[in-house]
């Protein structure tokens, strides 16, 4: 889909409703992300992540707090590229380098635990794929919740019509 096309007649706006919907829904797939990546490193790896040794698959509440982390994470970044698409210019751009570089704390952090490095290297796996998957659906879902404001003129009745059109007053408004 091409983006709007903005002229001196329009503005760029958000659809909030759709913007929040694709939000939640990002909240949904990144929590069963983690519940994913979590069964991966422990079933099919026997990597302790997030979770004592002897916990087995499911480790303790480390994967419900896990994926709940990552479903809040979701909903922070749908808030974030909110305010973005309200307040600056190429949200989307901004929206980007403030996720990759939050991406990059949450995988180089677990890196700096003292824990054996097959739980690092999982723990950092997953976080990389919860940045990108969170980051990616995000970004695609908000820019197709961009909205194109029509501004429409209206001039106020005048008893002179004679009067010169730059002496009427004129009211500027937006469709939305």
């Amino acid at each position: 889909m091409d983006p709007p096309r903005v002229t001196r007649e329009t503005r760029i706006g958000v659809d909030a409703g759709r913007l929040w919907a694709g939000g939640i829904a990002t909240a949904v797939v990144a929590a069963l992300a983690a519940v994913a990546g979590l069964l991966i490193a422990r079933g099919i790896f026997h990597v302790v992540v997030l979770a004592p040794k002897g916990d087995g698959i499911w480790g303790n509440t480390g994967t419900v707090e896990y994926a709940l982390g990552a479903a809040a994470v979701a909903i922070v970044a749908t808030a974030l590229m909110h305010l973005l698409c309200l307040a600056v210019p190429a949200p989307g751009t901004f929206f980007q380098w403030i996720m990759v570089l939050i991406t990059l704390i949450a995988v180089v952090l677990p890196l700096t635990l003292s824990v054996a490095l097959s739980a690092k290297l999982a723990t950092a796996a997953i976080n990389l794929a919860l940045g990108l998957i969170i980051t990616a659906v995000i970004h695609t879902m908000a820019m197709s919740a961009r909205t194109l404001h029509q501004r429409k003129r209206t001039s106020a009745p005048s008893r002179d019509q004679t009067m010169p059109l730059d002496q009427r007053q004129q009211t500027t408004y937006y469709d939305r």
